[in-house]
């Protein structure tokens, strides 16, 4: 009897050390995952702050703020060039509107204030019914698309 229960108290105490060193497993598991989630976590935040760090982005980004700077110089001196030719032409430009208008009323002289040329009222007509339709059918394709790609409301998931 004295050997039974020797090997009941070695079995306890193996199930005993068994049970701690689960624990310490375990623990130990736990402090590794919480260490790399810690450096993830540092990592995210090193990154976010590069992110919103004006001078770094500038930095990396050198080469396309100088391409930006020079087409938008280029842009203003285009605009400014423009504008000065037209303050040296602009007696040429208004002449020659003035010949268009008076050609427009020698040929047309019911209608001196417009461009367009009047359409007989079954071409107005038929235009307008073109574009009303022509919008009616976008407006339904569109609707059925948007249809398509949303689920709606009412339709419960399908359940396995």
């Amino acid at each position: 009897m004295n050997e039974r229960d020797s090997l009941v108290t070695k079995d306890e105490r193996t199930h005993v050390l068994s049970s701690q060193s689960a624990r310490e497993q375990v623990e130990h598991t736990a402090d590794r995952i919480r260490d790399e989630l810690l450096l993830t976590l540092g990592e995210l935040e090193r990154r976010r702050e590069r992110v919103m760090d004006v001078r770094y982005q500038a930095s990396q980004h050198q080469g396309l703020l100088i391409g930006m700077g020079i087409a938008a110089v280029t842009l203003v001196g285009v605009g400014v060039g423009i504008g000065v030719w037209r303050a040296r032409h602009r007696d040429q430009l208004l002449a020659r509107k003035r010949r268009m208008a008076l050609q427009r009323a020698w040929h047309h002289p019911d209608r001196l204030a417009t461009r367009t040329e009047h359409s007989p009222l079954s071409v107005e007509l038929g235009r307008k019914l073109v574009v009303i339709f022509g919008s009616a059918l976008a407006t339904a394709v569109a609707k059925n698309a948007v249809q398509g790609l949303v689920p709606s409301r009412g339709a419960a998931p399908a359940k396995k």
